[in-house]
């Protein structure tokens, strides 16, 4: 019954987010379409339920314009929230999906996401108490793990299936980025923190790609694309400042990017169906890079 319950608040809200506004009677048209009806009108008493569960769920607010009787989704608290929002509900609805395909289990292929479900709960619940945590953490750089770090953790980001939390490390006075898979003793402290004002976790990321940053100014980088792989570019950009260019055998990509580890590596990844026209410095860096690979196959 429970999960029932979520799935019919996961589709009232996905129902009202892709009509935009919708009235009562409209949506209830739409209900009875939908398998999740079992064929019975949605209640106006049913509805107001709903809407409340919504509310203390999902923290989404499901709001009546009284001049035209249209619902709509309140999205007033920024494009972060709303990020996040939409990432939980597609993340649940998802979770559904699975959990009512265990007939077929095996025929279906997940990845893992390492840590998440051990260390992600201590370090949101730190979120919300600005509150210090503490651990012990095996980079992949060092021999030996670095005991009793203590981090004030400022905002979490995940990348390519992992989770990362990036704080200020009170030893040594910087903001670093950890790897929840790679954490150990995780604990969360009485010590609390007040998060710096010019630290805005939208702007930390912005010129990067991936979870690697540095100082460097952002750059213009262009790309010679193959077709195909353009393709891929279109449905899953590389980066907020995309740009197409089509031509009848090639696409020029460019971007506005700082030039980072985590970029090179996954321009690399692409092989030859890329290449990097702009700027130099980079072109450099990965025919270093090719050079060396191919002188471990000599």
């Amino acid at each position: 019954m429970a999960r029932n319950l979520i799935n019919r608040y996961v589709w009232l809200v996905d129902t009202i987010s892709r009509y935009g506004r919708i009235t009562l009677k409209d949506l209830n048209k739409a209900w009875l379409r939908s398998d999740i009806s079992e064929g019975k009108p949605l209640a106006r008493r049913t509805f107001f339920h709903y809407r409340d569960g919504v509310e203390d769920m999902f923290d989404i607010s499901i709001l009546c314009d009284k001049s035209t009787f249209e619902y709509y989704i309140d999205d007033t608290d920024g494009e972060n929230n709303a990020r996040l929002r939409s990432w939980l509900i597609d993340s649940v609805s998802m979770s559904g999906t699975l959990s009512n395909a265990h007939e077929v289990s095996e025929r279906i292929m997940l990845e893992n996401v390492p840590s998440a479900r051990e260390h992600l709960p201590v370090v949101i619940e730190a979120l919300k108490q600005n509150r210090r945590i503490r651990f012990s953490y095996k980079s992949y750089t060092r021999s030996m793990p670095t005991d009793g770090i203590v981090l004030e953790p400022y905002f979490v980001k995940i990348f390519k299936q992992l989770w990362y939390v990036i704080g200020n490390n009170v030893k040594e006075g910087q903001i670093k980025t950890y790897a929840l898979d790679r954490m150990s003793g995780l604990n969360l402290l009485q010590d609390t923190f007040t998060m710096p004002a010019d630290v805005k976790p939208s702007e930390f990321f912005k010129d990067c790609f991936g979870i690697t940053t540095n100082q460097n100014s952002p750059k213009r980088i262009v790309l010679r694309v193959e077709p195909t792989q353009a393709k891929y570019f279109r449905a899953l950009p590389l980066h907020s400042s995309q740009q197409e260019e089509v031509h009848d055998n090639y696409s020029i990509f460019t971007y506005q990017m700082r030039i980072t580890y985590d970029l090179k590596e996954e321009l690399m990844s692409h092989g030859a169906t890329i290449e990097v026209l702009e700027p130099q410095e980079l072109k450099t860096l990965i025919l270093t890079e090719l050079q060396q690979a191919i002188k471990n196959y000599q």
